[in-house]
């Protein structure tokens, strides 16, 4: 019997999950079977309504090696996990003669700790532990959500905090999970052969397909101790996102909370003199960080620098300590242990990295109103790290929407620590970039507006002209308004002066609700309008009559005191490259990008993109920007897009009427004997 070829597999699979093959998919498809059969890299830009997820698991279940997809995003991972692989590993088993494994793992924060439910949490103030379902009282909303979370131990199967509905607060989850640091082990905990996070890392073992998320993707690469399966193809999705986690997970945090946090946890635990090394030296950290100023922190003052080297002597001695304390049989004073030692590590290891001063790492310094103080150290660039820990001994495929920013892929591949496409040499991974479309007609379906004859933004000015056309295009849409802003700050304003302004059109304001209701609530009425900021520039999917206007208040430049973004950018300019370009019009690009995909999610979609600050028609740079976004009809005509949108408004207010009628017909037919 011939081996079945992947157009075949591809139909199968597409079959079964009730989907329309696309000549997008069926290309990226056969990319990815090139890649993989020669080991090589590939980035693939795949619209949306492409089928990308498909393109990717067809062709990489045929090859029969394991693969770990990683994904940003909970909602793409269930997709995976609970639709398109069960649906393809049934479609394709017939074919294939082999019914494929497939498996979910994430980081051990994610899964329920068992020791911690039955035993209690540590305590801060004295050694020993506490039983949390004691503690909290069953009126509050902490005491409902630890009790119901108790009784759901009982019936999980996965411990999987994403698989309890409804969800519960960090807070709460806290007291029944612990960090990879906190874990006592398997083989040291009384509930190592029950623990629902050893048997996910097992199932992953056994799979063939291992789906995880670009944090877990991240640890697995920095921290060399492998907590993902070998694997000799990595898929990962959502790929504008990496760069972004893979930093998250790079950057350490030092605070005053957290310092005296360890001290207390380690007060009983080692002798006084060690204890008290590290109190005083929480004490002078904490009193310097009073008297900081906010920024990047090119050279650490003198005084920063001794409170951090005391910081970190302390921290070591203690952790001495507490190591050279004889191991006894398990109890709670492992688990008090334990946590402890977490804690003062992570202290010593962040004071330590800042101390060291790497010319490869940025300093700053940040005070939240609500947070406090605290002191961050990022990598300048995480590319290194991806060339040297991803792309070798794989095969590699990169896929999003959005890869490919003013025309070509080289800005996204310099990221990942990629050269560019086509050059080759000792040490530079060979990859390449394809641009398989979008099933949608972009240029019938949307029209990009640049408000030109607007005055240039200026950081933090009164734009009154600016929530006057916002005002007057609302008002055409008839609502079905998505307004992404470039700060919280700005969404605030503008929801409440148009609160005010247009109170016949409801406006939902990023914050006030959480994101899944909003988003609910926007896609229920089409009258309603939908103000927020960075999550929602990449999180709303929204296809229809609900959605027919996206507005951006200006190009979402990084802030200029972004200390990460401004020392990044400043990197590049004295190697000689144009910072600007490659740092801050690459970040706006990609937001763009990513915000004008909210807008046509279905090939029945309509509507506009307007984007209300002049320099994307004016500025030099804004033929980079246009060109990383859909291939919009253009326009700077205000009067047109009016009558463009109340033409589409027009059209949806028919449909919603035909489709009341027609329901009401429905409800008034007799009932059949």
């Amino acid at each position: 019997m011939t081996e079945p070829s992947l157009p075949e597999l591809l139909h199968a699979a597409v079959t079964a999950v009730g989907g329309t093959e696309r000549p997008g998919q069926v290309t990226m498809a056969e990319a990815v079977e090139q890649a993989i059969d020669d080991g090589s890299h590939l980035l693939v830009q795949a619209g949306t309504g492409t089928g990308k997820s498909l393109g990717y698991l067809v062709p990489a279940l045929a090859h029969g090696e394991r693969v770990v997809v990683a994904t940003a995003t909970l909602a793409l991972q269930r997709q995976l996990v609970e639709r398109d692989l069960p649906r393809t590993v049934d479609a394709l088993h017939p074919l294939l003669r082999r019914r494929p494994e497939f498996a979910m793992l994430k980081g051990r924060s994610n899964y329920m700790c068992l020791h911690r439910l039955h035993e209690g949490v540590p305590q801060d103030e004295e050694e020993g532990l506490f039983d949390q379902f004691e503690a909290a009282a069953p009126t509050s909303k902490l005491g409902q959500d630890l009790l119901r979370m108790r009784d759901w131990a009982d019936e999980t199967e996965t411990g999987d905090r994403d698989d309890l509905t409804p969800g519960v607060s960090d807070r709460a989850w806290s007291q029944i999970s612990v960090s990879s640091r906190e874990c006592l082990g398997a083989s040291k905990c009384a509930y190592g052969a029950e623990c629902f996070a050893e048997m996910a890392r097992e199932r992953a073992k056994l799979a063939e397909v291992v789906v995880t998320n670009h944090a877990l993707l991240a640890i697995d690469a920095i921290e060399g101790a492998p907590v993902l399966p070998q694997h000799e193809v990595l898929i990962v999705d959502e790929a504008h996102e990496l760069v972004s986690r893979v930093t998250g997970v790079a950057t350490g945090e030092l605070t005053p909370g957290q310092v005296n946090r360890a001290v207390r946890r380690v007060a009983k635990l080692v002798n006084e003199k060690a204890a008290d090394q590290l109190q005083t030296a929480a004490e002078g950290f904490e009193r310097l960080m009073e008297l900081a100023l906010p920024g990047r922190l090119e050279e650490v003052p003198e005084d920063l620098g001794y409170a951090l080297m005391a910081l970190r002597d302390a921290a070591r001695t203690v952790i001495s300590a507490i190591g050279a304390t004889r191991d006894k049989s398990v109890s709670d004073e492992d688990a008090v242990r334990k946590q402890a030692l977490a804690s003062v590590e992570s202290v010593h290891d962040v004071a330590e990295r800042i101390t060291n001063g790497s010319e490869w790492d940025v300093v700053w310094y940040e005070r939240h109103d609500r947070f406090g103080a605290s002191l961050r150290v990022a990598p300048m660039s995480v590319s290194g790290l991806l060339r040297e820990k991803l792309f070798t001994d794989r095969s590699v495929v990169l896929a999003s929407a959005t890869l490919k920013l003013g025309g070509d892929f080289n800005g996204v591949g310099a990221s990942l620590g990629l050269a560019p496409e086509g050059i080759e040499g000792e040490d530079i991974p060979p990859w390449k970039g394809i641009d398989v479309g979008s099933p949608f007609d972009y240029g019938k379906q949307g029209i990009l507006y640049v408000a030109k004859h607007l005055a240039r933004p200026a950081r933090d000015s009164d734009r009154g002209d600016m929530l006057d056309e916002l005002t007057e295009l609302i008002q055409a849409a008839g609502g079905r308004t998505l307004g992404l802003f470039s700060s919280m700050r700005a969404a605030q304003l503008a929801a409440e002066e148009l609160r005010s302004r247009i109170p016949e059109f409801p406006i939902l304001l990023q914050g006030e609700e959480t994101l899944g209701e909003l988003i609910k609530n926007f896609a229920a009425d089409p009258k309603t309008c939908l103000f927020g900021t960075l999550s929602l520039w990449q999180g709303v999917d929204v296809p229809g009559a609900s959605c027919q206007l996206v507005v951006m208040d200006k190009i979402p430049f990084p802030r200029p005191d972004d200390p990460l973004m401004s020392a990044r950018q400043k990197a590049v300019e004295d190697a000689g490259g144009n910072g600007f370009m490659a740092v801050a019009a690459t970040h706006a690009a990609l937001l763009m990008a990513q915000g004008a995909g909210r807008l046509v999610r279905a090939t029945g979609d309509r509507g506009v993109v307007a984007v209300l600050d002049q320099r994307l028609a004016t500025a030099r740079y804004g033929s980079y920007l246009k060109a990383s976004l859909p291939d919009f009809w253009f326009t700077t005509d205000r009067n047109q897009v009016r009558r463009s949108l109340a033409a589409i408004d027009e059209v949806a207010k028919k449909a919603e009427q035909n489709a009341e009628a027609e329901q009401a017909t429905e409800e008034a037919k007799p009932e059949e004997a």
